[in-house]
């Protein structure tokens, strides 16, 4: 046990005697002294849960429709996450994908998951070469048959793919240069299409 691993126990320990010396200051019986216990504990263990994994519900809200992306006609607006960055909900050759949108992106680049679930195969050939913020990836090149976000729909979008991504997919601007038109204002991304 390192020394911050003792102080944390000295305060929990220190809370959990404030606490029950509290009630029993009330003189209320064990019952109900055992009963709020194991209420507090069981309001700290749901909110550790909450907390260690709301990356994990804030995807499964997004797929139950109470997230961040909504689409009205063919516009379609997501809101910036608590992170500072805008995720959309893309579908690739009918496959959901939940990718990063990053203008600073030349193309589209996917997790290798996302593109074996999405169907897409490597063109094979040498690999590329690829600058990214990480430094210099080695990427495989392929091509999406169709890639959406809400209504908005394009086909034949070249992609890479590396393991170095992880699970880490990002559209690029070879997606947002084909749009009508984005922006962002405030703290939402708005998506239209082209009006041709």
């Amino acid at each position: 046990m390192t020394g911050d691993d003792g102080v944390q126990m000295l305060w929990a320990v220190g809370a959990l005697v404030l606490v029950l010396s509290a009630l029993t200051a009330r003189r209320l019986s064990f019952g109900t002294i055992v009963r709020s216990v194991l209420g507090w504990i069981v309001i700290a263990a749901m909110l550790f849960l909450i907390f260690s994994h709301r990356d994990e519900l804030t995807l499964l809200a997004e797929r139950a429709g109470l997230g961040g992306q909504s689409v009205v006609g063919e516009t379609v607006r997501i809101r910036q996450s608590a992170d500072g960055h805008f995720y959309a909900n893309a579908r690739i050759n009918g496959a959901s994908v939940r990718m990063l949108v990053d203008s600073g992106a030349t193309i589209t680049a996917v997790s290798e998951r996302a593109a074996r679930d999405a169907g897409i195969q490597p063109a094979g050939g040498f690999p590329i070469l690829l600058t990214t913020a990480n430094g210099q990836v080695s990427a495989q090149r392929g091509v999406a048959e169709t890639f959406g976000i809400g209504g908005l729909e394009v086909r034949d979008l070249s992609i890479v793919t590396s393991p170095s991504f992880g699970e880490t997919s990002v559209v690029g601007m070879n997606f947002l240069s084909k749009l009508g038109s984005w922006r962002v204002e405030g703290t939402t991304l708005i998506l239209e299409p082209n009006k041709r």
